[in-house]
């Protein structure tokens, strides 16, 4: 599994406490590789398909359960037979899950030979999931070190129109924020840039990749968007910034971190990102500093990315299980 409980030198971050992972959870269909884009009226064959938990807080939910570290997810599903597939895949934490009147959501990820891939995402549950439903599956107060990781909020209307009540409430709850709000459907607008800038001084972890970081700050260095949106974050707080084949870069007050990415066969990159930030805080929350949680992440990352059925680890199956168990 993880390497988490081995005793790492350098600053150290906060011990214990769970991850309450707040957003989108739907479905991924994930076929490909498809080049170049098919012609219409014509039938493409490709050479793998699979259907599986996605949603940038599903992703980052699932990779925490294959880690086993402390976790809570809260989302939506639809009553219908996806969101029956979803809750079983997440057993007994499903229950309490509000059940929305609309057809679950579905993402359909068309991979690439490259291991880039574009979606075609239906509307659905999603659009439903409110400040209400979140509220009701949150604690009225953290415990020590909890973390309330923020994914997907521009997919649900309803929630984003109370974003800002969101951060103050879990702010007064106590917990910490970590925050990757991925890209806007709508892209980044001024209005969104001013938005989003606003989200930033109640984040103690600001989980962004290069193309997100670059357009938030409208800087065009990497170190230049990493001060601009470290101004405006906490006091404190950290700064990451997901590279890709390059790695993750983390700044937090005057010190650096750099993790390069290890050389592998990529199969596909859907939901990296948001496996990136569940090991990267998953360290954080068991003691890891800075650098060494960076390299989790990416390590973790890299070897979803690469393997197929999906691990989260050397030795775990698709489950989250240890091999032998």
């Amino acid at each position: 599994m993880s390497d988490l409980s081995r005793k790492r030198p350098g600053r150290r971050g906060s011990r214990g406490g769970t991850i309450y992972v707040i957003g989108n959870l739907n479905v991924d269909l994930v076929m490909g590789p498809v080049t170049p884009w098919p012609a219409p009226g014509t039938e493409s064959f490709v050479a793998r398909t699979e259907m599986r938990v996605g949603g940038a807080a599903g992703n980052a939910a699932f990779a925490l359960k294959a880690m086993r570290a402390p976790y809570r997810l809260v989302c939506n599903i639809g009553n219908d037979i996806f969101g029956r597939w979803l809750a079983r895949a997440f057993g007994a934490a499903a229950r309490t899950w509000p059940r929305s009147s609309r057809p679950t959501t579905v993402s359909v990820g068309i991979t690439h030979p490259d291991g880039e891939r574009i979606f075609l995402t239906s509307r659905g549950h999603l659009e439903t999931l409110s400040l209400g439903d979140v509220a009701r599956l949150l604690p009225k107060r953290a415990a020590p070190g909890d973390i309330a990781l923020l994914l997907g909020g521009f997919l649900s209307p309803p929630l984003l129109a109370s974003y800002e009540r969101l951060l103050a409430r879990l702010q007064k709850a106590g917990f910490a924020v970590a925050l990757d709000p991925s890209w806007p459907p709508g892209g980044w607008t001024a209005a969104t840039r001013r938005r989003v800038a606003g989200w930033l001084g109640a984040c103690d972890h600001v989980l962004l990749n290069e193309q997100e970081s670059r357009a938030l700050s409208g800087q065009r260095r990497i170190e230049a968007a990493a001060l601009w949106i470290q101004r405006r974050a906490k006091p404190g707080a950290t700064i990451v910034v997901k590279r890709g084949r390059q790695g993750a870069s983390a700044w937090q007050g005057e010190q650096k971190a750099h993790a390069a990415a290890p050389r592998v066969k990529v199969i596909d990159t859907i939901g990296a990102g948001d496996v990136f930030d569940a090991a990267y805080l998953a360290a954080r929350r068991g003691g890891a500093s800075l650098a060494d949680a960076l390299s989790h992440g990416v390590r973790i990352a890299s070897a979803v990315i690469s393997t197929d059925p999906r691990r989260y680890g050397p030795a775990q199956d698709r489950r989250g299980r240890r091999r032998g168990s």
